[in-house]
């Protein structure tokens, strides 16, 4: 068979207890021909039916990756790991060179469904991925790896991928915000003084209900419709664009032109003086220890920056920084009482979230 029609790229031989595969080095392109079909198959892949594990590919993830794939330091650096019959594949050991057929759905894919979608359609400079080709894997190997990988890696928190932006050298909306949750953390005065658990572990003191990651993940959404986009821009030292007032009012980004104007200080000082006033308006609530209270929990933490926004453009002009004064004026319109902070009046979760954004917009808000 003619060259031309073989994907040929060198490779290393690996011996391991498993038996030899092969590590090299494909263009994006010829690893989605010889695998898309596996990516995009309707019923389950035939080493999900033999493991008992789905993995259906998630439209979300993948349109996240296929924006990430655009970005200035977008990088896959673990490898795609593929499955080939002998007859689509060999191995010239004296060359260290590996043939694949140029052929539509001659690789199952044991890891890297999402990756290999991702780059569906993609166009910029060139993007190679590391693979891992085994040759005549049977069933039961392709199973075993498979499960190793989704069964037994360690999932990495989300907590500890923010505090990871602390190292960025640029600024991005991830940065500023993991930032802000540090500083509400650490600060002495702060209504969040030792109560967000960084890294997303608690460290043993009483009032660590909220993780760092749900604090930067409910903030974010008011500084940038789209992080990974304004990450991007300033990297490449693009200027971003400012948010019109009537953005700012109907898509709710009234962080928006602070970040760009690099006032993270202002920022930080609306969240403190919006939950200063909460914690001063309900004390008891908002300094209970027991189980069975939701308002310094993830239920109330949630509801109130749901209505943070609100409460925001009811108040200020935009882009001014509010003093605590201004909140707990507004707050005192609010009915609630300390003791209807509970489970019983608002269940755990996003029903009793609702519920008591609701019950709080209905009371506060003009």
């Amino acid at each position: 068979m003619a060259d031309n029609e073989y994907l040929v790229f060198r490779c290393l031989e690996v011996t391991q207890p498993i038996g030899n595969f092969y590590i090299g080095t494909m263009d994006f392109s010829d690893v989605v021909l010889i695998s898309y079909s596996d990516i995009r198959r309707i019923e389950a892949r035939d080493v999900e039916v033999f493991v008992g594990i789905e993995r259906p590919l998630l439209k979300d993830r993948v349109a996240e990756l296929r924006q990430f794939v655009k970005t200035v330091d977008a990088s896959f650096p673990t490898s795609i790991i593929l499955a080939v019959d002998s007859e689509n594949a060999e191995y010239d050991e004296q060359k260290g060179v590996m043939r694949i057929r140029r052929k539509i759905d001659i690789a199952k894919i044991i890891d890297g469904q999402h990756r290999i979608d991702g780059l569906v359609n993609y166009e910029g400079p060139p993007f190679q991925l590391n693979v891992t080709v085994f040759v005549d894997m049977d069933m039961e190997d392709q199973a075993h790896v498979f499960a190793t990988i989704n069964l037994k890696q360690t999932k990495v928190s989300k907590s500890l991928a923010y505090d990871l932006y602390e190292f960025a050298t640029s600024r991005s909306p991830q940065k500023t915000c993991h930032n802000i949750a540090k500083l509400l953390n650490y600060q002495d005065g702060s209504p969040f003084r030792e109560r967000i658990k960084i890294l997303g572990r608690a460290t043993g003191r009483e009032f660590e209900f909220l993780t760092q990651a749900a604090v930067v993940e409910r903030l974010i959404l008011y500084v940038s419709d789209n992080p990974m986009r304004d990450r991007d821009l300033i990297k490449r030292r693009k200027k971003l664009i400012r948010v019109s007032p009537q953005r700012q009012r109907s898509d709710l980004l009234i962080f928006g032109n602070m970040f760009i104007d690099e006032r993270d200080d202002d920022i930080a000082m609306v969240v403190w003086n919006y939950f200063t006033a909460v914690a001063k308006r309900w004390p008891e609530a908002w300094n209970m220890k027991e189980r069975g209270f939701v308002l310094n929990r993830s239920t109330g933490f949630a509801a109130l920056m749901r209505l943070l926004p609100l409460a925001y453009l009811t108040i200020s002009d935009l882009e001014r920084v509010p003093p605590m004064a201004e909140f707990e004026k507004l707050f005192a319109r609010a009915t609630l009482r300390d003791q209807d902070f509970t489970t019983d009046r608002f269940k755990p979760g996003t029903s009793g979230e609702k519920q008591l954004f609701e019950d709080l917009r209905g009371q506060v808000i003009a």
